[in-house]
C-alpha cells in the first residue's frame, strides 16, 4: 500500500526526519528549534481523531507553522512509501 507522509524540518538540518529522525531530533534541540514542540503546541490531534484525521490535523499544522514562520527557517518534505 502507498501512502504519503509529511514532516517538519528546518532549512540548516541536514538529517532525515523519517530515516534519521534521532540525529535529527539531536540536531533541532542543539539548534534550539525545538521544532516537536512546537508542532505539538499547534496540531489539534486526538485519540478521537482516526490516524487519517490526525495526519490531516498535523500537514494542518505544519502549513501554519511555515505560513507564519518569520525567520522562514521551516520547511516540509514529504516521503511516499
Amino acid at each position: 500500500m502507498e501512502g504519503r507522509r509529511v514532516a517538519i524540518t528546518t532549512t540548516d538540518n541536514p538529517y532525515c526526519p523519517f530515516t534519521e529522525f534521532d540525529q535529527w531530533y539531536r540536531f533541532d534541540v542543539e539548534a534550539h528549534h525545538h521544532t516537536c514542540q512546537l508542532l505539538a503546541r499547534i496540531a489539534k490531534t486526538s485519540d478521537q481523531l482516526t490516524d487519517e484525521e490526525n495526519d490531516a490535523e498535523i500537514e494542518r499544522a505544519i502549513d501554519e507553522i511555515i505560513k507564519y514562520d518569520p525567520l522562514n527557517i521551516y520547511k516540509k518534505v514529504e516521503r511516499t512509501s
